[in-house]
């Protein structure tokens, strides 16, 4: 077997966690942020799980993270 390719723009937007999974960061949290509630935008510089469905195909982009 060939050696995988990582996708570099999604090596750039997503990272592993210990366990596997992959994270994601929010969008619009970096300007236009005095409309927005202190609420939100605490919320959103915060990391989350990308969606279940979206995780199979993102270990495949990232097959050397972690």
């Amino acid at each position: 077997m060939p050696k995988l390719k990582t996708h570099k723009g999604a090596a750039k937007r997503f990272k592993k966690t210990g366990t596997g999974q992959v994270v994601r960061n929010h969008a619009f949290g970096r300007h236009i942020l005095t409309s927005k509630p202190h609420k939100r935008k605490k919320k959103l510089h915060q990391s989350v799980l990308a969606d279940k469905s979206n995780q199979p195909e993102l270990k495949l982009m990232l097959p050397y993270k972690y």
